[in-house]
């Protein structure tokens, strides 16, 4: 849609009719019809059955007749959510800045309508959703009304910017889309039956394609507190694992495309006649280097978890003793291997070159895991 095409005259139409739409085309507020000399009796009059124009949402108008478009019920949804909080809240970003300058306020969209922003195929389409989920901050008074479904949150998520519109991040869209499921499972609107392969295909989807890694993910599950539910719980491990296959693959084609030596794939550690020291994903002998994804492999939870004290106890624990016995251990985050898998490779083969610096390391053996 072409947000920037002047409004055509219409004699039906208010005597001021906008002449410059804003970013929402022919979806406007009352606030902004008046500041364009429109009053707000005469908007209402024009939004009246049989009239040119329609009322979308409290104190938001379409200027025309006729069904709004998806492009319009997003912006109208906005519109109506964005209107200046009575303090504002901080965003999650890497400034650590609020977000300011938009012209929706501190809307910012999530849930389905998100996903399917986002190009998930496995979100409905944006004209067969009911209801547009948009966050909010928690101090916000309107209320949900119509397809406008207000998402109250402490903390909003800095916006990705989306065909001109503020769209929360993959994972937190993801999240509150399974929430909404979940509530409607709750209520009773739901048997629940369909949520689960639902939940399945939107994790997987999130995975393989790139969208965001499964930490990530279940990160966001978690601060939802959605990790208990069963629709979710048996996604979540498919998820990992769905996750841990990909991770591999890429660590593959790091060995094989940078050059490295080829390593021992997928081995358990031990000492000869003594204790076991724990699998790791790649191992080179001659070097004694271990490599390690933070998948959540080896009873570890996955890179940028919150571990329990004793997982993180046993994991420094069994990286010192595999330290002590002279064997560099090599972390490697799945999300860097994704971003810049050439500093990982870099990473890979100084610690390769530093071995002939160190003292020779103890003698382990070898086993297939």
């Amino acid at each position: 849609m072409n947000h920037n095409t002047p409004l055509s005259s219409d004699t039906s139409l208010p005597h001021t009719t906008p002449q410059a739409p804003p970013p929402g085309g022919r979806v406007l507020t009352t606030a902004q019809l008046r500041a364009q000399g429109v009053r707000p009796a005469d908007a209402l009059a024009a939004a009246r059955p049989g009239g040119p124009w329609q009322q979308l949402l409290p104190g938001v108008f379409l200027l025309r007749p006729g069904p709004p478009t998806s492009d319009e019920r997003l912006h109208a949804v906005l519109l109506y959510a964005g209107r200046p909080p009575l303090a504002r809240v901080p965003r999650q970003g890497a400034s650590g800045r609020t977000e300011t300058g938009s012209p929706y306020g501190d809307a910012v969209l999530t849930g389905f309508a998100a996903l399917a922003l986002h190009g998930f195929s496995s979100a409905p389409p944006l004209l067969s959703l009911d209801r547009i989920d948009v966050l909010v901050p928690r101090t916000r008074r309107l209320r949900s009304v119509g397809f406008a479904g207000l998402v109250r949150t402490q903390t909003l998520p800095a916006p990705q910017w989306i065909t001109g519109l503020p769209v929360a991040p993959a994972a937190r869209a993801l999240a509150d889309a399974v929430a909404d499921l979940d509530s409607h499972a709750r209520s009773g609107e739901s048997d629940g039956s369909g949520d689960c392969e639902t939940v399945r295909r939107l994790l997987t989807e999130a995975v393989r394609s790139g969208s965001c890694e499964p930490a990530a993910l279940v990160a966001e599950l978690t601060r939802a507190r959605l990790l208990g539910r069963p629709q979710v719980s048996g996604a979540v491990d498919a998820l990992r694992a769905e996750g841990r296959l990909i991770a591999e693959d890429r660590l593959y084609r790091m060995v094989r495309e940078y050059g490295l030596p080829d390593p021992l794939w997928n081995v358990d550690l031990r000492l000869p006649g003594g204790p076991h020291l724990g699998g790791v994903d790649a191992y080179w002998p001659d070097q004694a280097v271990a490599l390690e994804l933070d998948t959540g492999s080896a009873g570890r939870l996955p890179d940028g978890f919150d571990e329990t004290a004793d997982d993180w106890r046993e994991h420094t624990r069994r990286r010192e003793h595999l330290e002590r016995l002279g064997i560099t251990v090599v972390h490697v985050p799945p999300r860097r291997l994704r971003e810049a898998m050439d500093e990982q490779a870099a990473v890979v083969r100084t610690a390769l070159m530093a071995s002939d610096e160190r003292e020779p390391a103890a003698y382990v053996m070898v086993l297939p895991r």
